[in-house]
């Protein structure tokens, strides 16, 4: 087998994010979900939008954000993804590349535009998203490059993109090329709501052993798994996947590999500002420590320090020196 010219290769949600703070009470008057994620129309799009205060735009995405992280710690790292050819998606390319990411999907010609996901952040840092997709979920699988796929250690994969059609299919011609190429395929389920959608797929991939690692939150888990006790949930998910890695915001992480297990406290911080890309950036530092065969305590502890600092500011992108401070925290 080569050597990986990549750790890490993603596929996800090519997404640019706008975030305003807002008062608990917009929440209810605009009938939104707190704390989850919900996909709208064009129509509630512009909606939310005019009932935003001021707002930042920032390149985002689930699987980017991670990747984000991984590149500010010197992982070498490509994204796949669809924007349009608009000006959110001049933004989102150049973000990206900015960060030191290869991107070299093709920009999508016409309507819909590029995907936006509209974020109210609420005083205790709890995100509200509420995300029109556009055109990510258009990437077809004649979109892949499989040389790129085939030259990462890690194939890293965003739940939320296994729900339109074609990324769905991109996605799993894309785990094929990798489990040929003998790489190992990591699956973020992103959320309950996906689960809910596409349980028996996910059950499947994992039966299939076309699963290597699976990120998981603790209500995630709980979806997976049908168990309500995180204990039960972690018993019944574990011995089915060689990695599973499940957070648990401020109680920490555990990592089940076979036999091994290891958990974390989370790390403390002063103040929690914005919990948006949170998991996001526990991907990236759990990854970053995992393709250089680190014990799986200090995949935990690099992962739980790379999502403190991204939640002590607003974004779900690094605005500190993210290997100087895993330096100074692991020594």
């Amino acid at each position: 087998m080569s050597k990986p010219r990549y750790d890490v290769v993603a596929i996800g949600n090519a997404i640019v994010d706008v975030m305003a703070p807002c008062e608990d009470e917009l929440i209810e008057e605009l009938d939104m979900v707190r704390g989850g994620m919900t996909l709208i129309d064009t129509d509630r799009a512009g909606e939310l939008y005019d009932a935003m205060g001021p707002a930042r735009e920032i390149s985002g995405g689930s699987a980017a954000n991670t990747l984000a992280g991984l590149s500010a710690l010197g992982s070498q790292c490509a994204f796949i993804g669809q924007v349009a050819q608009d000006q959110l998606g001049d933004v989102f390319a150049h973000d990206i590349r900015a960060v030191g990411i290869d991107f070299d999907t093709a920009a999508r010609a016409g309507d819909p535009p590029t995907a936006r996901c509209l974020i109210f952040v609420s005083p205790d840092g709890q995100r509200t998203m509420n995300t029109y997709l556009g055109a990510t979920q258009y990437l077809p699988p004649e979109a892949l490059d499989l040389d790129v796929i085939a030259g990462g250690s890690v194939l890293f994969l965003e739940g939320y993109l296994w729900d339109p059609e074609e990324p769905r299919a991109a996605m799993r011609k894309a785990i094929d090329a990798a489990k040929a190429a003998g790489r190992q395929v990591a699956f973020t389920l992103s959320d309950p709501f996906v689960i809910s959608r596409h349980g028996q797929d996910f059950h499947e991939l994992i039966d299939q052993g076309k699963i290597d690692i699976i990120f998981a939150n603790h209500l995630e888990l709980a979806a997976l798994t049908d168990k309500e006790d995180f204990e039960e949930g972690i018993a019944a998910l574990a011995p089915r996947v060689p990695t599973l890695v499940v957070t648990r915001g401020p109680e920490g992480a555990v990592v089940v590999r076979g036999e091994e297990r290891a958990e974390v406290s989370a790390e403390p911080i002063e103040e929690v500002v914005d919990t948006t890309g949170a998991g996001d950036l526990f991907a990236a530092g759990f990854l970053h420590a995992f393709v250089r065969e680190e014990p799986l305590e200090k995949c935990l502890r690099l992962g739980a320090i790379a999502a403190a600092e991204i939640i002590s500011h607003y974004g779900a992108r690094p605005e500190v020196d993210l290997q100087a401070l895993a330096e100074k925290k692991l020594g």
